[in-house]
């Protein structure tokens, strides 16, 4: 048998490799600013600048911790005025920052269906339907986030026109119904709530965790039939969460209350964040993150990620609540850094409030 010599290749340049993914093309593009870190401050008072595509003024956020499997963005509507009519085919969750208005949503050729929402509304964009917001206030912005997992969508197809502009309708998510965004809701597995709509997250009653700390309390949410999804979670005054890790992605934004977050990755030093509301967080993957409230009254975050109950993509058991020792994802009080407690008190006695932590 002949075996034929392999031909010479030419040498490549690695130094000419591309270092941008398509998502990061998309975005430079888009001509507003990107906000990069661990933390944002306050996405109430972050500088925003006139977004074409959307016609109203955005700015984005990739925080690091979200790992290009999703992103957020901030966007304002004008006084009075509508952002312009949209579709794709990544999904968004949005969470009314401020204002009130109302969002029109509908399938092609379909009958629109429009829902009232105001400050702390929370509802999911159903995939590849059209839509258009409106700030229902003559006086005033609207400003929203959205966090959406268009940096995979993007990467995966790199071509915006089928992102952007795909006739595909997905009526197995949703079909025109009239009572749609209503705000029904049914409970399930305990604190999982179906719905595609929650007119006030700020407001809405929890259901007690006592599994990720003394106080704690949260509902999950699954939203229009997503792969994305979220949750809210209230801890009492005087108190703070089991320290846990998971995959990335998850965008923490503090509803209510005053306190900090700790996050670092196994055996390496530890970052600190102070929050207020307003603030996002995004911890890496397997990063080990803790959320303290040292302030003098409850405090509440939203989180907005790509991790879905119902439709999940990797299987098994989420472990946020199970003890490491038992395969899990979580640093149980009694197994944490005599330190972190030291350091919790201090705040507490700072601002007058009094520790009910259970003693180790």
């Amino acid at each position: 048998m002949k075996i034929e010599s392999f031909p010479s290749f030419e040498k490549i340049d690695r130094n000419a490799e591309r270092m941008d993914t398509p998502y990061d093309d998309w975005v430079a593009c888009q001509g507003i600013d990107t906000f990069k870190g661990y933390f944002i401050e306050d996405l109430n008072t972050l500088p925003l600048k006139w977004w074409e595509r959307k016609g109203g003024y955005g700015a984005f956020i990739n925080l690091d911790g979200a790992g290009y499997l999703d992103d957020g963005f901030v966007c304002s509507i004008p006084p009075g005025q509508s952002l312009k009519p949209q579709r794709h085919l990544f999904e968004e969750l949005v969470y009314i920052l401020e204002g009130r208005g109302a969002t029109s949503m509908w399938q092609e050729n379909g009958q629109k269906q429009t829902f009232e929402w105001q400050k702390g509304s929370l509802f999911a964009i159903p995939l590849n339907a059209h839509y258009q917001h409106f700030n229902g206030q003559g006086d005033r912005e609207a400003r929203m986030l959205g966090v959406t997992n268009a940096p995979l969508v993007i990467n995966l197809f790199h071509n915006e026109g089928f992102v952007m502009d795909n006739p595909y309708v997905f009526s197995d998510r949703f079909q025109g119904e009239e009572d749609y965004f209503g705000g029904r809701a049914r409970l399930y597995n305990d604190r999982v709530l179906e719905t595609n709509f929650i007119s006030d997250v700020t407001t809405l009653e929890t259901i007690a965790w006592n599994e990720r700390g003394k106080g704690s309390a949260s509902v999950m949410f699954e939203l229009a039939e997503s792969t994305m999804g979220a949750h809210i979670s209230e801890f009492q005054v005087g108190m703070y969460k089991k320290a846990h890790r998971h995959g990335p992605g998850a965008h923490v934004l503090i509803l209510c209350g005053e306190g900090y977050s700790i996050m670092w990755p196994e055996g390496k030093e530890m970052m600190r964040i102070n929050w207020k509301p307003g603030s996002i967080l995004v911890p890496p993957e397997g990063w080990f993150h803790q959320h303290f409230n040292s302030g003098n009254r409850p405090a509440r975050y939203l989180a907005l990620k790509m991790l879905s109950r119902r439709y999940k993509l990797t299987p098994g058991k989420i472990k946020s609540d199970v003890p490491l020792n038992q395969g899990g994802w979580q640093i149980e009080y009694e197994d944490e850094d005599p330190e972190i407690r030291r350091v919790f008190e201090e705040e507490c006695a700072r601002s007058g409030a009094t520790v009910i932590m259970p003693k180790r």
